[in-house]
């Protein structure tokens, strides 16, 4: 009986969508998706190629920028591949445990660089309060430990997500709405009943997403009070200046996701395409825009770009 069961599961085929209704257009859709992949692939190639190579940007702003950029290509990797597939050559079959691997790579690598985001709000936050200790604080193996903590954070919170999912049948439609697996839909094709998922899933969200947003909205807080401090009205916007890039980082981060949460909860009626073009936001813009702000706003860092290219 076991036996027939897993060959059950390993048959379980679900099929991806595009853009609903955008079928007879999908090659011309697939275009910007393709310069999205190339984009966020050299984009984050080059901040790690700089930053590497670059003994002078081994300090703990560029190390940690270097984490985001890891994450990054971790999800273009992870998604881009059969969005492509779908739009490119209609190849909109996966099967279960391709579909269990994004579930447990995206979810993975979306956890590791909210805490990283955290991680560089704290970093910012000692760079203006004890700027003549930061590099005792901030020291490159404590960095690196901080990394390792993000990993390990997120291998523990995600890792259950998928063996969840694993226990099923499925015998429901196995139509999928998007062009990579998302989690709430394959959990509501079980034809179990799916409340520790739907409830460790919401757990998964709050502890990760939640909690960091309000800690990084708590450590700029304490960042506002003490630039707000400063008397020099120049050294207050020179300090402010040196977050704009994070705090572009965690709009393009957060702000696609929460418009996601307050939709699938709130909003039942809103259009579908609306849910799907917010979810391509959030899991492809990040990847694509951090390497374009961080080289805008970054002096030392666009410089070091603009050598490498004229060279």
């Amino acid at each position: 009986m076991s036996a027939v069961n897993d060959t059950k599961l390993n048959s379980v085929v679900f099929l991806l969508t595009g853009i609903p209704g955008q079928e007879d257009v999908r090659l011309w859709i697939s275009i910007p998706f393709c310069l999205v992949y190339v984009i966020s692939i050299l984009g984050n190639s080059v901040i790690l190629f700089i930053i590497k190579t670059d003994p002078s940007l081994h300090e703990p702003m560029y190390i940690f920028l270097s984490m985001l950029a890891v994450t990054a290509l971790g999800i273009s990797i992870a998604t881009i591949p059969t969005i492509l597939g779908v739009f490119l050559f209609n190849s909109r079959k996966i099967s279960l445990d391709a579909c269990l691997a994004q579930l447990f790579f995206i979810p993975l690598l979306q956890c590791t660089e909210s805490f990283i985001l955290l991680l560089m709000a704290f970093d910012r936050f000692i760079a203006i309060r004890n700027p003549l200790r930061y590099a005792s604080i901030l020291t490159l193996p404590r960095v690196a430990k901080m990394g390792l903590v993000a990993v390990i954070r997120a291998m523990v919170i995600i890792l259950p997500l998928p063996f969840l999912l694993k226990r099923f049948q499925y015998c429901r439609a196995n139509v999928l709405s998007h062009s990579y697996c998302v989690h709430r839909e394959v959990m509501n094709m079980a034809c179990s009943d799916i409340t520790v998922n739907s409830i460790y899933g919401l757990f998964t969200k709050l502890l990760t997403m939640g909690l960091d947003s309000l800690l990084i909205f708590l450590s700029y807080v304490m960042i506002l009070k003490t630039v707000l401090s400063i008397a020099s009205h120049k050294e207050c916007l020179r300090a402010l200046n040196t977050c704009i890039s994070h705090l572009c980082a965690i709009l393009l981060f957060y702000t696609p996701d929460l418009g996601l949460a307050i939709i699938h909860r709130f909003a039942n009626s809103s259009s579908p395409l609306l849910r799907i073009i917010l979810s391509y936001i959030s899991l492809l813009v990040p990847p694509l825009m951090n390497p374009i702000v961080y080289s805008v706003k970054s002096k030392h860092l666009r410089a070091r770009i603009i050598r490498v290219f004229i060279k």
